[in-house]
């Protein structure tokens, strides 16, 4: 399918998909509210929802080594849009999704995604998630992002969740659950940056239910200027399992940062482990950096690339 694509549109691709053109394999583009590029392939099928707007996912068992693209772009001011997209994952698979959302709002209205994403993950199979959202323009309106990610893994399947939020993303409550099935397992890596008066909210439950799952939620998150961040990470010990959280955070200037690892051990033979760090950059830090040749707003900016990394 030949598509028209203007510039915006390209610049929001190359941020949230790391693409230049179309990728090859299985795709769905959206575009202020609807599909504009759709690509199948004899493994993976996407189609339309039925009865809501969005899309499913059919990824057909054994598929290996394939990838499948679904970016999300805005550029019309004021436009809310919501999307359910379920994935159904055969088993023993082995595939990464990449999605994503970039939202250019050069106007006075608040330009909002929401997108609920469920997987359904089979026996043995392995996924890798990778979800960026970035946000830019010049207009007075906001740009506001709100996923809701809910997993479900059968025995023996994994799934890699990559998110990141690096730039321009006004507000945003990211909810995420999962519950895990005997042998499952779950590794989460979350980069959050929020620069103003930004607010970010994270939620995070995982139910270990099986014996032998395993959870691994790291979030890396820097605050700057008066923005405002909050995670709650909470996981359930049901069964015999591991389950591990951690937040590390930097502030700077008059940033906030609001931690609150939770565990909950219903099991005897349950290992759960949290860890949380808050603090500035260390002044030694900087004053290595300059030694090298840096300004103090070069070396502070490498440090965080390097945190967010």
């Amino acid at each position: 399918m030949v598509i028209c694509v203007d510039e915006i549109q390209k610049e929001l691709l190359r941020q949230v998909a790391d693409l230049d053109a179309l990728p090859v394999g299985a795709y769905n583009i959206r575009a202020d509210g609807k599909s504009i590029a759709r690509n199948s392939t004899a493994n993976i099928e996407i189609v339309s929802q039925k009865d809501r707007p969005g899309i499913e996912i059919h990824v057909k068992a054994g598929t290996k080594n394939e990838s499948m693209h679904i970016p999300v772009l805005m550029q019309e001011s004021g436009l809310k849009d919501m999307v359910y997209n379920d994935f159904y994952v055969g088993e023993d698979c082995d595939i990464t999704i990449v999605a994503g959302c970039g939202i250019h709002n050069c106007g006075a209205g608040t330009s909002q995604h929401d997108g609920i994403h469920t997987f359904y993950i089979a026996k043995n199979a392995k996924v890798r998630y990778v979800e960026k959202h970035y946000g830019e323009g010049d207009g007075r309106g906001k740009q506001v992002m709100n996923p809701t990610t809910v997993i479900h893994l059968q025995e023996g399947a994994s799934m890699l969740m990559e998110t990141s939020q690096i730039a321009g993303i006004d507000d945003t409550i990211r909810d995420t659950s999962a519950d895990l099935a005997e042998g499952a397992s779950l590794v989460v890596k979350e980069k959050i940056l929020t620069t103003g008066v930004q607010k970010a909210e994270t939620h995070f439950m995982v139910d270990l239910n099986g014996n032998g799952s395993s959870a691994d939620v790291v979030s890396r998150s820097v605050a700057r200027d008066q923005s405002y961040q909050h995670l709650v990470a909470r996981v359930n010990g049901n069964a015999e399992c591991t389950g591990h959280t951690e937040c590390d955070s930097i502030i700077i200037d008059d940033g906030r940062v609001l931690a609150q690892p939770e565990l909950e051990a219903n099991c005897v033979d349950a290992s759960l482990v949290h860890e949380a760090a808050i603090g500035k950059i260390a002044g030694e830090q900087l004053i290595k950096l300059m030694t090298l040749g840096l300004t103090e707003q070069e070396a502070e900016e490498q440090i965080i690339n390097g945190f967010l990394r």
